[in-house]
């Protein structure tokens, strides 16, 4: 009579049986020790892929308190472009080489994302929290530092009580873009502001007040529009300003969306970029190193923050001091 096929799951002994090694050996291998030697490592994470080998999460909660599941909480982010790609590729490559798995968990509005940080903390879903679009007086960050739960956060809050986070320097980003548009000639500037419940807009103002400020030039907030605006709305916007008396002359735009729509108000108004308005964009995607006519721009590099996340809430899972896990990424 012939055999049924073996369907039993792969475990840490199948691996070893395979490898001529210890049980420990592989354990160890798998979490990514960096006392073992690389050669070993690799080829027992080689061999695990060729079983088919995935680690029982439930048994590794039972037996060490942890899940080895690591949550991103991840808002739409429409006007950055590729925002969740170049972060969870980031996260990503940061948790290779351990034993933690990245759950994305979607994000529409604070209010959720609380419910959803709530339902990971009260459930045991996960070792740790990443969250992003933080506001000076947050409401989770606040909960999780009261539960001592680990997290890190892209953005700052206001907070007296320290934690973990990985942030842009959005406020030299605002005075760097300004100074630059006023050094080409630029004499009445605008910027495009997130909303105000984002602690990174206030970043983004004080630096764009602290250069037009000093040179002494007009400079207004653009009205009726925002960075989470869809690309249309701001476009319309825009041309419609254009059209008005004492328009800008060069604007600051914190996203590829909004710096998009800008270009594209700035031709249908029959204007030239560069010549009868300037821009400044901080971009993410590289997507204006291709655009003609060249438009200024600095870059934030969202896979190093995305790396950088996921080693500091590694540490902070550990133990490591908020205090030692606060990473402010310069502009570029």
């Amino acid at each position: 009579m012939p055999q049924k096929p073996n369907k039993q799951r792969p475990t840490q002994r199948t691996i070893a049986e395979k490898a001529g090694i210890s049980v420990g050996a592989v354990s160890r291998a798998l979490a990514g020790d960096p006392m073992m030697a690389k050669e070993t490592r690799q080829m027992v994470q080689r061999i695990a892929s060729e079983l088919g080998y995935t680690p029982d999460r439930s048994a590794q909660r039972l037996r060490t308190g942890r899940t080895h599941v690591i949550n991103l909480i991840l808002p739409p982010h429409e006007e950055i472009l590729g925002f969740g790609t170049l972060l969870i590729s980031g996260i990503s490559a940061e948790l290779e080489s351990t034993p933690y798995q990245l759950v994305v968990l979607p994000d529409f509005g604070p209010d959720q994302s609380a419910e959803t940080i709530s339902r990971v903390m009260r459930n045991n879903l996960a070792d740790g929290i990443i969250f992003s679009r933080t506001a000076p007086d947050d409401m989770r960050v606040r909960m999780l530092q009261e539960a001592g739960f680990p997290f890190v956060t892209h953005g700052r809050t206001e907070l007296a009580t320290p934690h973990a986070y990985v942030d842009y320097d959005n406020y030299g980003f605002g005075r760097k873009a300004a100074e630059m548009l006023i050094a080409k000639g630029a004499s009445r500037l605008g910027i495009l502001l997130p909303p105000d419940r984002f602690t990174f807009r206030h970043h983004l103002l004080h630096g764009f007040m602290s250069a037009v400020r000093a040179a002494g030039v007009e400079h207004e907030v653009l009205l009726g529009i925002g960075l989470d605006s869809d690309g249309d709305t701001i476009a319309a916007r825009l041309r419609s300003r254009f059209m008005e008396p004492d328009a800008p002359d060069g604007l600051v735009l914190p996203g590829d969306v909004s710096g998009l729509a800008a270009l594209a108000a700035i031709q249908d108004c029959n204007l030239v970029p560069g010549r009868d308005i300037s821009l400044v964009v901080k971009q993410t995607s590289g997507v204006f190193d291709l655009v003609r006519p060249k438009v200024d721009s600095l870059y934030e590099d969202l896979s190093v923050a995305g790396g950088t996340l996921a080693s500091l809430l590694l540490r902070r899972i550990k133990g490591d001091p908020v205090e030692d896990l606060q990473v402010l990424q310069s502009i570029q």
